[in-house]
């Protein structure tokens, strides 16, 4: 029988991160993930500086044999419309891999770490949980995504919920095809749907090309994802013969009211276990940490005492957090005649100011600051 004063189910960048500001605070601490690292994850794979800044990663530092492609603007149009080029005169925006970034900060976590293994059992014995029937912990941090087993013994309804879904594919390109490829690895492209549901990415990265969509209609995402394919082939992207294996995910965005319940007795959620994804952008990687920080704050401060009560802090920071913020997403309308959309699109105030600048850069937003 193992045991550990913490256990962590999830190894991504909200699980690690929060296992290693556990562990510089002294506690006991124990990592599970049903998979072995380096892993792929379907991503679009580009995280703002903010995310750099918050987990004190300097980016020469990062870059020393991985991949770290530094982002000065973007491509955008409504899909088969006018496509307009916004240009920075900074970086705004690094694209990654996620098979190297996620190992990176498992590794940089450091600890007890099982690899390989999913959770099968969950069950409360007094103040304790009982995981697998063989390891102990007096407290659960879910951080295995919106399907997390934590978050189901929380209540969430996995297959109920209105979960934003997607899929996407990176892949290395030929030395002959990356020389043919239009897409500059400092200008991601995105394309929106006619309706403003969903967006379809392309990302250059060094030697590989990310490319997916993302949308929030489940009903009617099968369609919309083959016309990106087919839009992605009349582009010259990829060919119809090329072997691109889309990987599908799913995950929850941020809401302050009537979302998933995120702490319990003994369990509280972060990272997309705790639905904290950005509506627009879908942006998953920068609450993730922000939330794994925020709650290892609020495990040290409760002192071994893991009842609901002195866990409700940590639901109340992020609402504070993110309740104002992510709330702009709404200044996104859906369900625009496409006339109307793609005169939006060819606006450089809309694009910039609030497309971007807001809406995926997340600008107005200070970056977090933590103290233990």
């Amino acid at each position: 029988m193992e045991s550990c004063e913490v256990l962590i189910v999830g190894g991504g960048p909200a699980g690690s991160t929060c296992a290693g500001r556990l562990r510089q605070a002294g506690l006991d601490v124990l990592l599970l993930d049903a998979q072995r690292f380096p892993r792929d994850k379907p991503c679009a794979g580009w995280i703002t500086p903010a995310v750099l800044e918050t987990l004190a990663i300097e980016p020469d530092d990062y870059r020393r044999g991985r991949v770290l492609e530094e982002i000065r603007g973007f491509r955008t149009s409504v899909m088969h419309g006018a496509e307009l080029v916004t240009s920075y005169d900074r970086t705004v925006s690094y694209g990654i891999r996620r098979c190297e970034f996620d190992q990176y900060l498992l590794q940089r976590s450091a600890g007890r770490q099982i690899l390989g293994e999913a959770v099968s059992m969950l069950e409360r014995k007094d103040d304790c949980w009982l995981v697998n029937g063989r390891i102990m912990a007096r407290l659960l941090v879910g951080a295995a995504g919106h399907t997390c087993p934590v978050a189901c013994s929380l209540g969430a309804k996995i297959g109920a919920e209105p979960v934003i879904v997607a899929r996407a594919a990176e892949f290395a390109r030929s030395d002959d095809r990356q020389l043919s490829c239009q897409v500059q690895s400092d200008t991601p492209e995105l394309f929106f749907s006619q309706d403003l549901k969903g967006y379809g990415w392309i990302v250059r990265k060094g030697g590989f090309l990310n490319v997916g969509f993302g949308r929030m209609d489940r009903a009617d995402f099968g369609r919309q994802m083959t016309g990106f394919r087919t839009f992605l082939e009349e582009r010259g992207v990829v060919a119809p013969d090329d072997a691109v294996r889309y990987q599908g995910h799913a995950y929850l965005a941020w809401q302050p009211q009537g979302g998933r319940r995120r702490v319990g007795d003994g369990a509280l959620l972060i990272g997309d276990a705790a639905g904290l994804a950005h509506r627009h952008s879908g942006e998953g990687i920068l609450p993730a940490v922000e939330s794994a920080l925020l709650a290892a704050q609020t495990i040290v401060a409760a002192r071994g005492d893991y009842r609901r009560d002195r866990l409700e802090s940590y639901a109340a920071k992020l609402t504070e957090r993110y309740g104002g913020g992510m709330a702009s997403a709404r200044l996104l309308p859906a369900g625009l005649p496409g006339p109307i959309a793609a005169r939006m699109f060819s606006s450089n105030l809309f694009v910039r100011y609030l497309l971007l600048d807001r809406l995926f850069l997340h600008q107005r937003q200070k970056t977090l600051s933590v103290e233990m």
